[in-house]
């Protein structure tokens, strides 16, 4: 299981340092919320374009990059994130009206394009765009605030997604992969992995101020690897 680590605990003033250290800890995925301060339930404001070129400029173009449109306008704005350098758009089949123009756009500008449902929002709202996605994204919190508690019962909405993947690969279709993203901790990511996720947002399991970040995602790959 890959492990993406979010920015959103991050103390901004120290985001390049930052991003340096968990480059040089073996990160090579990268997790952006990007937040108008209307979708989510806690209104708040993360950054938008400017910074996210900023992050590609300061790591390259090695680094992958996902971007997590935690926003009402994403049909509207994607292409401004796209044009400051991520690899993957990732938008809320909630907040979306033409979910199969949205992948269309992103998969024409070389961009690949990955869907998200919050908590409350069954897997059947997904599945039939599956064999057009590279990622699907599960809420194991409600969406918009760093350091929310775990949410277990998605494991069967998880394990719905890892057998319609699994169908689909064999098939001959794509390897959609599937990601989690909320209260992942090194106490608990080896259940998600054990659930069939393929790349896990941590946030402030890595970014804290109990430990460093070298410390922090030593305890993750610990937990993993038993």
């Amino acid at each position: 299981m890959q492990i993406a680590p979010s920015i959103l605990t991050a103390d901004f003033c120290e985001l390049g340092k930052l991003m340096q250290e968990l480059v040089s800890e073996g990160i090579d995925w990268i997790h952006l919320d990007v937040m108008d301060g209307n979708w989510v339930i806690n209104k708040t404001i993360t950054f938008g374009p400017s910074l996210v070129r900023s992050i590609r400029q300061r790591l390259g173009s090695e680094i992958f990059i996902d971007c997590h449109l935690m926003i009402t306008n994403a049909e509207e704005t994607w292409r401004q994130y796209v044009d400051a350098g991520v690899n993957l758009v990732i938008f809320h089949v909630e907040a979306v009206s033409d979910v199969n123009a949205l992948i269309e756009n992103l998969h024409s500008c070389g961009c690949q394009a990955g869907i998200v449902l919050n908590p409350d929002t069954p897997a059947s709202e997904v599945l039939p765009y599956l064999s057009k996605l590279d990622l699907v994204l599960v809420m194991s919190v409600v969406p918009g605030k760093g350091g929310q508690s775990f949410m277990p019962e998605m494991q069967s909405k998880i394990r719905e997604f890892r057998i319609a993947i699994n169908n689909q690969i064999d098939s001959g279709g794509i390897p959609t992969k599937l990601m989690i993203d909320g209260g992942i901790k090194h106490y608990n990511a080896a259940l998600v992995k054990s659930w069939g996720i393929d790349v896990a947002v941590i946030g402030s399991g890595i970014i804290n101020d109990d430990a460093t970040i070298k410390e922090n995602l030593k305890e993750i790959t610990s937990a993993l690897q038993n």
